[in-house]
């Protein structure tokens, strides 16, 4: 499904600067910042994430603890998703992702760490599910390959910018916070590029992971998943807008 002249971003980008409540971008960057936070793991339930989002606050009441770093990069999340709403337009470069990286990992606990790179490619091999990632002196090289192979495409449809976000897993760039990223990412590339985007539910994840995992083999599998998230995501659309 396609978006006439990319009414979708004017919408959100109109929501955002207008500072609207309940509306669909309140509703993206609650749901998006919970979902993939808690597909990594964290421990912020939604309505946390929701009240942190809306208050910018913390300050949960009778509830369990959770690791500071959970507030922060749930507050990141926030930041990041409104410097893809303003730089939507922009090309995909490394540059730019790794924009999305320093903005996610800024002040979290991962910057002390001597061998953690904020910002820049990762810089010891790392494993994702059990499987081998690309070596770390091999990353620029390929995401320069797997940015040029996209950007040679003369037109960017569904199917890949979900190929572009599995190869982006496979190489696993960054040390930590790939997922987040990639997410974000395609989400950004389906608004660019006129697709209803969509946010991959976390009780979903384990198709989800199934469809990474597969994807060489299968591709239906992680396709239908983001198919699912985006049928979504366009119910959400018809209510805010009626479209």
């Amino acid at each position: 499904m396609l978006f006439a002249e990319n009414s979708l971003l004017t919408y959100l980008t109109d929501e955002k600067q207008s500072r609207r409540k309940g509306g669909l971008y309140h509703k993206t960057q609650v749901d998006l910042a919970y979902n993939s936070n808690r597909i990594e793991g964290s421990r912020l339930t939604e309505e946390q994430t929701r009240y942190i989002f809306e208050t910018r606050t913390i300050g949960f009441k009778d509830e369990e603890a959770v690791p500071i770093d959970d507030i922060i990069e749930t507050s990141n999340h926030f930041v990041a998703f409104d410097y893809l709403l303003d730089t939507v337009k922009n090309h995909l470069t490394n540059d730019f992702i790794k924009d999305f990286h320093r903005i996610l990992k800024t002040s979290t606990s991962d910057t002390a760490k001597p061998w953690f790179r904020v910002g820049d490619w990762k810089k010891l091999a790392n494993e994702v599910g059990g499987t081998e990632t690309t070596k770390p002196e091999e990353v620029e090289k390929e995401m320069n390959k797997l940015n040029d192979w996209y950007s040679s495409l003369s037109e960017i449809m569904f199917e890949n910018i979900v190929e572009y976000h599995y190869c982006f897993e496979k190489i696993h760039p960054f040390q930590d916070d790939n997922g987040r990223i990639g997410r974000l990412i395609m989400f950004r590339e389906c608004l660019q590029n006129g697709v209803v985007p969509f946010i991959i539910d976390e009780r979903h994840k384990q198709f989800y992971y199934r469809g990474l995992k597969e994807f060489a083999t299968v591709r239906g599998y992680l396709l239908d998943t983001c198919l699912s998230a985006q049928d979504t995501y366009k119910e959400w659309i018809k209510y805010f807008y009626g479209k």
